[in-house]
């Protein structure tokens, strides 16, 4: 969890909160809200290629080619071949592949703007402002 919180009591001499920053400290809080989102997303499409490649590596084993396997289209399940199978697993390994890079490009172009943030916000507010990642 993310807070963009000011730190103690400040007094409005010191730092004037402009709408401008406060449209900021909000743009923080939102992409870094929405970079957790990508982060876990990414994290659950791993999951499902390790199992593709888990299938995948189980499938070799068998060299029984006259064997159809079943494999799950939507609500159903397809039996093939086992080398209609493996190629069918390739595809699917290879569209999470893209998915995931995708997905981790996002991320790397919200961590640019939560940088550029931060060194704006900062450079304000210097310690009476805490961008810090809450590891809780």
């Amino acid at each position: 969890k993310m807070a963009a919180t000011m730190k103690g009591p400040v007094a409005v001499e010191d730092v004037n909160v402009t709408f401008e920053d406060q449209q900021k400290i909000n743009k923080f809080a939102r992409n870094t809200s929405r970079m957790t989102e990508l982060k876990n997303e990414i994290e659950s499409k791993k999951k499902s290629l390790q199992n593709l490649q888990d299938a995948s590596d189980d499938l070799m084993m068998f060299d029984d080619d006259a064997l159809l396997i079943p494999y799950q289209i939507g609500d159903v399940f397809i039996s093939h071949t086992q080398e209609e199978t493996q190629e069918m697993l390739e595809a699917a390994k290879e569209a999470l592949e893209q998915e995931v890079k995708a997905l981790e490009e996002r991320v790397s172009a919200i961590q640019q703007v939560l940088g550029d943030l931060k060194v704006q916000l900062y450079a304000k507010f210097g310690n009476n402002i805490n961008l810090e990642a809450d590891e809780s």
